[in-house]
């Protein structure tokens, strides 16, 4: 067991697991945000059912999945880096290595984590963190205009999203190449999903920030 987390295959196999985990909790998080679009009433339910025990119980094994990833993602790129100059990933040929994404994955990665935690203190930190601490959340209907409301909040968010789309189309088929989906027939399609996966999750969340700052601005009911 102890060869999984400290030889170099070990390593890039638990930062692609990690990663691919992480991919999945941001389309169950788009769905559940996605109910803000049908109204208030709506979007209650869904803040209703994250709070249920069950869903609870799965934040510090989201919060674990978030630190593994950051960490064998930092200690392989930094160790790549001191080793093999532009080398970041394990693929087959070096064409399929020169993608800005590819060449710049630990930076966006940088940018992704930077904004999570400004993410967090508007939303984790005024709604789970209250409850867990014996205060009261704030309610999320209120939380939505007020912090999309300001125009360069959503400017934040959306550069955010695009540095977070860029992350996920290298990143997405590359943790499936390292996971052993690396036959050359399906490494195209793998690579034409993470486009599509990429650009409808970002999207998605995009849509959502503008839809609340339009309702802020009362430009849409």
């Amino acid at each position: 067991m102890g060869n999984i987390f400290t030889s170099s295959i070990g390593k890039k196999l638990i930062m692609s697991i990690s990663g691919l985990f992480l991919i999945l909790f941001l389309l169950v998080h788009l769905f559940a945000n996605s109910a803000y679009l049908f109204g208030p009433e709506a979007f209650d339910l869904i803040i209703e059912i994250m709070g249920s025990p069950v869903v609870v119980a799965m934040v510090p094994i989201l919060a674990f999945g978030f630190i593994i990833h950051i960490f064998y993602a930092s200690y392989l790129t930094l160790t790549n880096m001191k080793a093999r100059g532009k080398e970041r990933y394990a693929v087959p040929n070096k064409g399929e290595s020169d993608s800005w994404s590819s060449k710049n994955m630990y930076v966006l990665g940088v940018i992704v984590l930077g904004f999570l935690v400004f993410h967090l203190t508007h939303f984790w930190a005024k709604m789970q963190l209250p409850e867990f601490t014996g205060g009261e959340a704030e309610n999320v209907n209120d939380l939505m205009p007020l912090i999309f409301g300001n125009i360069y909040i959503l400017i934040a968010y959306i550069i955010w999203f695009c540095a977070l789309w860029f992350h996920l189309t290298h990143g997405f088929w590359s943790a499936l190449q390292t996971v052993g989906m690396n036959n050359q027939k399906w490494l195209s399609r793998w690579k034409a999903v993470s486009y599509v996966y990429a650009t409808v999750v970002v999207l998605g969340f995009i849509g959502i920030a503008v839809t609340a700052y339009l309702k802020a601005n009362g430009i849409i009911g």
